[in-house]
């Protein structure tokens, strides 16, 4: 029987998640300060940015970010994001570049809405384009902070395949599988490769 199947798998990935939320909250607080303060400077508007997000079970929920857009983003175009996006602001490409605008969603892993590692968490606009079966696999777990696609390419995989990546991590899911993920998550942040 796969460990993700075990009674010991989801105990021990909660606990993962919120030793590994905890730890990453205190050990970058003084970067989440230095970025704060440079997106005020930037721009007006929020530091954090909330968007609505849907997740185990399809329920919604406040995904957190570093705002690195100029406010009002939203309304000016596409949800989604090009390579040299007007909208994003100068400490807004630094921060996309090495995912530091996802660290506030730490806060999102310890309240349980997210977890380190899962699917991306899909914005409800998504849902209807989904097959429903494929739908139910996806929100059968805690969306993640980094997931397959993520260490296979990021937001320069086509959507299809971080779809099928996203997929084969519901069906794959495990303890040994979580571990190497967020292992490999900090070499492909630390090169910044992959984002736009």
């Amino acid at each position: 029987m796969p460990a993700s199947r075990t009674a010991l798998y989801p105990a021990a990935k909660r606990g993962l998640d919120l030793a590994g939320a905890a730890l990453g909250l205190v050990s970058v607080s003084p970067l989440l300060l230095v970025a704060a303060v440079a997106i005020k400077l930037n721009s007006p508007g929020p530091v954090l940015f909330r968007q609505r997000r849907l997740g185990r079970g399809g329920r919604p929920f406040d995904c957190l970010k570093l705002r690195t857009m100029v406010a009002g983003a939203p309304q000016m175009g596409s949800w989604q994001t090009a390579d040299h996006d007007p909208r994003i602001t100068r400490p807004g490409v630094l921060l996309r570049r090495f995912s530091l605008d996802e660290l506030p969603q730490l806060l999102n892993v310890l309240t349980g809405s997210m977890s380190l590692v899962g699917p991306r968490p899909m914005v409800p606009q998504q849902a209807p384009e989904w097959p429903q079966e494929e739908l139910r696999q996806r929100h059968s777990v805690r969306p993640g902070l980094s997931g397959l696609a993520q260490i296979s390419g990021r937001s320069s995989l086509v959507a299809a395949e971080s779809n099928r990546l996203d997929l084969e991590y519901c069906r794959r899911r495990s303890m040994a599988l979580d571990l190497s993920i967020l292992w490999r998550t900090v070499a492909v942040v630390l090169s910044g490769s992959g984002t736009n």
